[in-house]
């Protein structure tokens, strides 16, 4: 005899009774994103208010200069960000890992909006997995955006190996990945755990990479160098550089980039909490909807706070701003990695040597990509406003 009786609930219903709403919708999720929303409109209407008022008086005060004499314009004072401008677009140290790195982040970025907007649209919770297939599939596919964005920068910056710019590019990620996985793996395989990688899957995701990813790469790498690649700078590069002045110890690189990460991480770490929650708590999230806003706050909020941190250390007359707004908006990532510490001894029940591989490893994995994908957007927006502000100024 057959015990089944008949459900009321609809198919597509079914899998909502493993969904928690009252985790997920709880009233500090809602305030998190209020809260990091107020930021933004203070942020915003701080960097309007820079751009504005110092760039109005500034533009004022060199327009008036302008109509001074020599003899005034030799005794008048001189200073700021005007000052940097015949170096201000000379080349990053290390321009070959650097465009690398932004041509990785653009990638990362692209993969998670799209991600989220298939999530959003199909519920990718429902089957186990679906959720990874999908971000390598969306990956692989958008690997010419690497290539575009990494090779483009690379040329203007007057490199000249390409060839390994693109193999380092398509493959920064991918190894740090699989590297990571491997290591975990060889643990896994010691333990005889379920979550060992079978052999045939590291094959296929080699696969992937030599034969979808390196190729697709090539693509974007030389409509980039062709269509965007050409130094296209506002100002002319001095031959020499100029010495950087003494300036006080906050306006140090090295201290920006400490400082620039606490605000995209203030405005992101409850997400976090509930994203760590999904992962290691057998919550299943489901709230895209959410991470989509926090996305976009993420971007709005890391832009601006490069922007100022930017603005700063131009005014010191410290021209070398690629590295320091790339690392300023990327040291969110440290943050996110300390809290991921707190998480583990305070919110999980893990312990041993696999466990903690395990979560320690893919955490390094995602704060690294969250570190990538921040750290270009800061220098895709700090890069549209230096062109903007130095584009303005007349230079004799």
């Amino acid at each position: 005899t057959s015990f089944s009786s008949k459900s009321d609930v609809k198919f597509e219903d079914r899998f909502d009774k493993y969904l928690d709403p009252s985790f997920f919708q709880h009233r500090i999720h809602w305030f998190s994103i209020f809260n990091s929303f107020m930021m933004v409109i203070f942020l915003v209407g701080l960097v309007s208010m820079i751009l504005m008022r110092t760039l109005r008086k500034d533009y004022a005060r060199y327009s008036k200069e302008e109509e001074m004499d020599d003899m005034d314009r030799d005794l008048g004072d001189e200073y700021g960000w005007k000052q940097v401008h015949g170096d201000v677009f000379r080349p990053s140290s290390h321009p070959l890992i650097f465009s690398s790195l932004i041509g990785s982040g653009c990638q990362i970025f692209a993969v998670s909006l799209i991600v989220i907007v298939v999530a959003m649209i199909e519920d990718l919770y429902t089957e186990r997995g679906s959720m990874l297939s999908t971000a390598i599939f969306v990956y692989a596919a958008t690997s010419p955006v690497n290539g575009y964005f990494g090779g483009s920068l690379y040329a203007r910056q007057g490199g000249r190996r390409w060839i390994k710019q693109m193999f380092i590019g398509a493959f920064l990620i991918p190894a740090m990945v699989c590297g990571t996985a491997f290591f975990i793996n060889f643990i896994a395989i010691y333990y005889h755990a379920s979550r060992a990688i079978p052999f045939g899957t590291m094959v296929a995701v080699c696969c992937i990479c030599f034969f979808v990813i390196l190729p697709l790469n090539l693509v974007g790498t030389i409509l980039g160098r062709n269509l965007s690649g050409q130094p296209n700078f506002p100002c002319r590069v001095n031959a020499v550089p100029r010495p950087i002045p003494e300036k006080k110890w906050f306006m140090e690189p090295a201290v920006i980039v400490c400082l620039g990460g606490i605000l995209p991480f203030g405005s992101i770490f409850i997400e976090m909490y509930f994203i760590f929650t999904s992962f290691w708590a057998y919550k299943i999230y489901y709230v895209y909807g959410f991470m989509m806003l926090v996305l976009v706050i993420l971007c709005i909020v890391t832009v601006c706070v490069t922007i100022v941190c930017t603005y700063f250390l131009l005014n010191a007359e410290d021209y070398r701003w690629q590295w320091t707004s790339f690392l300023s908006a990327a040291s969110t990532a440290i943050y996110v990695y300390m809290y991921s510490f707190y998480y583990y001894f305070f919110k999980t029940k893990m312990y041993g040597l696999f466990q903690t591989s395990f979560y320690f490893g893919y955490m390094a994995v995602f704060s690294t990509a969250l570190g990538i994908m921040c750290g270009a957007i800061g220098y895709m927006g700090t890069s549209a406003f230096v062109r903007k502000i130095y584009t303005n100024v007349k230079i004799d």
